[in-house]
């Protein structure tokens, strides 16, 4: 009788760990939700004027609409675009007369690096962003290449002169340049496969405790007689 109270009490508290860790993922996934949501709602908001100072805190994602022109040269971050391959973001410093940023035009195909892109004044809309790229397998930049392998914008702001602010186009700034421009796919929101998971564990934690239940209580009976 001992063991199966045993059994009984071990189960029940297995079971209560695991519901509890699928629940507490249903209540994360909820909170993920509207965190994107509030993300996709700040970068399809209006484009407003750059701010003085800028924070990535307090302005990430932030739309903006600049006025100006590109700068002479630019720098190619390899990349690969699903249902297209790999190519490059093309990346210049963008001047708007008392200001020099960085801007995030789009992307090329490998065919297209060496065409000319378009120049002159133009309006460039799109969001502020400070993408975490770099990590300690993240290849050195082959400068005489062009070739970057991340947009590690304190160094292209060096390379190009601008200050460390970048801006991802989502207005086409090219005919042959295709803007990348920021969302929330990129995220990531696993927290239902997670739920899931964790409550297939419970269902199967049940079935095995019921079944040494099973199997204990039939041991007991067949000792007894």
């Amino acid at each position: 009788m001992r063991r199966i109270l045993f059994l009984l009490i071990f189960g029940l508290a297995g079971l209560g760990v695991l519901l509890s860790l699928g629940i507490w993922q249903v209540q994360r996934l909820g909170w993920k939700q509207d965190v994107l949501a509030e993300i996709d709602a700040r970068i399809s908001a209006e484009p407003v004027t750059l701010p003085l100072q800028v924070s990535k805190g307090a302005h990430k994602y932030l739309p903006v609409a600049i006025s100006g022109e590109m700068g002479p040269g630019e720098i190619h971050v390899l990349v690969s675009v699903k249902q297209v391959g790999a190519g490059y973001r093309i990346i210049q410093s963008f001047s708007t007369g008392d200001r020099t940023i960085l801007v995030d035009r789009g992307f090329v195909p490998t065919t297209a690096k060496a065409t000319e892109r378009l120049t002159g004044p133009m309006e460039v809309t799109g969001n502020l962003h400070w993408p975490d790229e770099i990590d300690s397998y993240t290849p050195e930049a082959d400068i005489d290449a062009n070739i970057w392998f991340a947009r590690d914008v304190p160094n292209l702001a060096a390379a190009l002169g601008a200050e460390p602010v970048l801006l991802i186009a989502r207005s086409r700034t090219d005919p042959n340049v295709t803007p990348l421009p920021v969302d929330t796919a990129g995220i990531p929101n696993d927290h239902l496969q997670y739920a899931i998971t964790w409550f297939g564990l419970a269902l199967v934690w049940a079935a095995m405790t019921g079944y040494f239940l099973w199997r204990s209580r039939a041991n007991s009976e067949s000792d007894a007689t």
